[in-house]
C-alpha cells in the first residue's frame, strides 16, 4: 500500500505504531548493552514527507562518512531513550527539541559497534533551522518518506566489517547509499507500519 498524503500522516503514523509489534534487529551483535537512541525525523512538507538523514564526518572512528540518523549513546542524566535522542540531536544538527512532536519508540536495535539502539519516531514542520557540529556531521540531507519505506527498494548483501561475515541491507537513491543499522531499523519502521513488500537476496548470488 501507499503512505496517505501529508495531511493525513501525522494521524495514520500515529495509529499504526500505537498498534505495531515493535520489531527488533541486530547487525551482528544481538547482546549489546551499551543504551544509545537516534531519532528519525520526519519532514511534514506540504509536497511529500521527506526524513532527515546525516552524513558522518569522515574522521570519525566509528561509522565515518555513513548515512545515519542524529543521535547517540545515552547519558546518566538522560530520563529516557526520548531525551537521549532528541539531546543528541541537538547537540549534532542543531534541530531543537520544542521542534520534534514525538509519536513514539520502536524496537531496539544491537549494532556492531556495541550499541543497543532506540529509534524514536517524530514529526518536524517545515522551518526549521539547523547548525551541523562540523565535528561530527559531514552533511544533512532529505530523502523521501515513501523511497525509505518501500521495501522492494532494499537489497541484502554481504558485507565484511571488524573481520566478522555477514549481511545487511542497502537501499541507494540519488547516489545515496543507506545501509547497515540505518536501513536495518528503517525496514523495521516499515514492518511496524505494516508496510508489504520483500527486500531483494542478492546474497544469493554470492
Amino acid at each position: 500500500m501507499s503512505l496517505p498524503d501529508v495531511a493525513q500522516l501525522p494521524f495514520w503514523l500515529s495509529e499504526r505504531l500505537a498498534a505495531a509489534h515493535r520489531n527488533t534487529g541486530a547487525d551482528f551483535q544481538p547482546t549489546s548493552q551499551r543504551a544509545a537512541a537516534v531519532l528519525i525525523p520526519i519532514v511534514l512538507h506540504p509536497t511529500g514527507a521527506t526524513v532527515l538523514l546525516t552524513e558522518r564526518a569522515a574522521h570519525l572512528s566509528a561509522h565515518a562518512g555513513q548515512v545515519s540518523f542524529p543521535g547517540g549513546a545515552s547519558e546518566v542524566h538522560d530520563a529516557d531513550a526520548i531525551a537521549t535522542a532528541l539531546r543528541e540531536t541537538e547537540e549534532e544538527i542543531g534541530l531543537q527539541a520544542r521542534q520534534v512532536e514525538v509519536l513514539a519508540c520502536l524496537g531496539e536495535y544491537h549494532t556492531i559497534s556495541g550499541f543497543c539502539v532506540t529509534p524514536v519516531v517524530g514529526l518536524i514542520r517545515p522551518g526549521f533551522s539547523l547548525v551541523p557540529d562540523p565535528t561530527e556531521v559531514a552533511d544533512v540531507f532529505e530523502l523521501p518518506l515513501a523511497v525509505l519505506m518501500d521495501r522492494t527498494r532494499y537489497e541484502k548483501r554481504w558485507v565484511s566489517r571488524k573481520g566478522v561475515r555477514g549481511t545487511t541491507h542497502f537501499l541507494e537513491f540519488e547516489q545515496r547509499v543507506v545501509w547497515g543499522a540505518t536501513a536495518g531499523m528503517l525496514l523495521n519502521f516499515s514492518q511496524d507500519l505494516m508496510l508489504e513488500g520483500i527486500p531483494k537476496d542478492m546474497t544469493v548470488l554470492t
